[in-house]
């Protein structure tokens, strides 16, 4: 069943899924996507091989598309540009971003991740990625977000336009402590695909988004 979100109403913290093909399924992956208020889908091969990400990449980025989620690959343009997705994400080739982003942006989106300090997160924001993210994918191995990364995305938030993404935990709560910090995204894994229905775990996780991320237009006041 598709979603019935109005993504116009929509003026505080949303979520970010991110996916693997040796961690989430398609079909989980594509429940979830339809289920409730996603903004968009990092795809990355967590150590398979290329032809089998890019197999993965192929068969579930028409389906998020369909749910209107964006798909973004990670670190592998023939995968991006075979799947028909909308964007790159850089996590291991940030050297290259300067030039990942004349070769692909504006026409796709392009974004950066695996920040872990402010001095890189400057660094990145001169290069105007599309936005960056703080954390590792597949880095939610505790219930809680790292704290290093709620603090970095506190003070990001509060002085940076560019958008930023904060890794949750594995635990559906942590969502509090980072739409707490302002940022724009939060992203999530086992949070919704470990345990449980997660066509569930999204209706809840968008339950707490609506009752406890603060509103954007209520911050530029």
């Amino acid at each position: 069943m598709a979603k019935e979100t109005n993504i116009d109403e929509i003026n505080r913290c949303r979520i970010i899924l991110t996916a693997s093909p040796n961690s989430v399924g398609a079909e989980d992956l594509a429940s979830a996507a339809n289920a409730g208020d996603v903004a968009s889908v990092i795809l990355y091969a967590n150590g398979c091989e290329p032809h089998v990400f890019e197999t993965y990449c192929k068969d579930v980025t028409p389906q998020l598309q369909d749910a209107n989620c964006a798909v973004l690959v990670t670190d592998d343009t023939q995968a991006f540009g075979k799947s028909g997705a909308d964007g790159l994400f850089v996590e291991k080739e940030k050297p290259n971003l300067e030039d990942i982003i004349a070769r692909f942006s504006p026409q796709s989106i392009v974004g950066c991740g695996n920040i872990k300090a402010r001095h890189n997160a400057l660094e990145i924001g001169e290069l105007k990625p599309d936005f960056i993210l703080f954390g590792k994918l597949g880095g939610d191995i505790r219930p809680e977000a790292h704290h290093k990364n709620i603090k970095i995305a506190e003070w990001w938030a509060e002085l940076v336009e560019i958008p930023g993404i904060v890794m949750g935990g594995s635990a559906l709560d942590s969502i509090l402590e980072v739409c707490a910090t302002g940022i724009d995204f939060v992203a999530l894994e086992k949070a919704i695909f470990a345990n449980g229905s997660p066509s569930e775990n999204i209706v809840t996780a968008n339950a707490l988004l609506d009752e406890h991320a603060p509103s954007f237009d209520e911050e530029d006041e």
